[in-house]
């Protein structure tokens, strides 16, 4: 049991270093060097744990409710992940800075992007819409407004509540959403 608290320790350690690294000069410009120096770990235990920067990074992910979002209730509202999202990276700011803020790996905010999509794509098809060109473009600017909002917020660009944040967001996307879908 205690080698599974030093795996998980080491591990939460390296995780970290890599997060305030990520803040202090940005994910590309961070080496493994930088991050066993900050981790205070050996080069041979980071080795053991992780295979390169990404793989950090992505072990990172797994606390990030974000990318992996519940669906959204059945209420029949359209985009309901939007406020649990904004409360969700509010508790988790900091972390949310490092992976999806400006300095953070690209990679990490395509898959959020990517599965934002497919949920957006999915509540606007049960929302009456249907698959073509015209709803992929739709899909498109909802994400693209739900990041740009969401990045803003944390790379610290707005002050605003997760409720300011959602109001925005629904004020900008709703309309132009019941239009394309023919609502009033």
């Amino acid at each position: 049991m205690s080698e599974d608290r030093r795996v998980r320790r080491t591990r939460r350690a390296v995780q970290e270093a890599l997060v305030s690294l990520i803040l202090e000069k940005g994910y590309d410009a961070v080496t493994v060097t930088d991050i066993i120096d900050r981790a205070d770990v050996g080069r041979s235990t980071f080795y053991a744990h992780f295979t390169d920067k990404q793989e950090v990074l992505f072990s990172n992910v797994e606390q990030l409710g974000f990318l992996h979002p519940a669906p959204a209730a059945r209420s029949g509202r359209l985009f309901a992940f939007s406020l649990p999202m904004f409360e969700h990276a509010q508790e988790r700011r900091r972390l949310m800075r490092a992976l999806l803020g400006r300095r953070g790996g690209g990679p990490i905010a395509a898959r959020g992007e990517q599965l934002l999509s497919a949920i957006v794509r999915d509540e606007l098809i049960a929302a009456g819409g249907r698959p073509s060109p015209s709803l992929d473009l739709l899909v498109i600017c909802v994400v693209g407004a739900f990041m740009a909002l969401l990045r803003a917020w944390l790379d610290g660009d707005v002050t605003a509540t997760p409720a300011d944040l959602d109001a925005a967001f629904r004020a900008a996307t709703l309309p132009a959403v019941h239009a394309a879908l023919g609502r009033t």
